[in-house]
This record gives structure tokens, sequence and C-alpha cells, in this order.
């Protein structure tokens, strides 16, 4: 089981894409932990992740996320603007899932 957290502004828009991401992970029968976070809370909730996703909204964060992640040795990116926007579940997993694979 792969676990995944994603970080935003506050931890309250991703939670709809969180829903959104189970659902697809459902849908393909895939076993996820799924997560959301403000980023200011990001050092806190690092332990077993496999993959952290930022929200486009906190790009600016990305060097720091990639300082604190990297000494865990958890890959981290940034969610496309449109799948975001979009709050496309599936291919915010798949990135995630893509990410952890690598």
């Amino acid at each position: 089981m792969k676990k995944i957290v994603l970080f935003c502004s506050a931890g309250m828009s991703t939670s709809l894409l969180v829903t959104k991401m189970q659902k697809a992970a459902e849908a393909k029968g895939i076993e996820v932990d799924i997560a959301a976070f403000a980023e200011a809370e990001m050092a806190r909730h690092l332990e077993n992740v496999d993959v952290v996703l930022l929200g486009p909204q906190i790009r600016y964060a990305l060097s720091r996320a990639k300082k604190l992640c990297g000494e865990k040795g958890i890959p981290v990116d940034v969610i496309s603007s449109m799948d975001y926007g979009m709050m496309n579940g599936e291919k915010v997993l798949d990135q995630a899932l893509k990410i952890a694979n690598k």
C-alpha cells in the first residue's frame, strides 16, 4: 500500500481532491492511503510516506519540501494547475503513483 500526502495552504482545498483520488484508486483496485494537510504542518506528517504532492498554490514551498522530504527519501512534486483546478483525482493519483514507483 502506498501512502500519499498532499499539502496546500490550509489543507482544505486538497481534501476534496483526496476523496476523488481515493475513488479513482478504488475503481482501479489499488490500495492507497491518502491524506491532506496544511503546508505549515509538513514536517509532522512525513512518517512512512511514499510520495508528497504540493498544491499548485504553494509551488513556492517546493524547495523546502524537497529538503524535508529528501532527508527521508520521499519524492515530491507539484500537482498540475489544470488537474488541481479540475479536481481530476485519477490524473493526480496516476502522477503520485508514477513518482512513487521511480
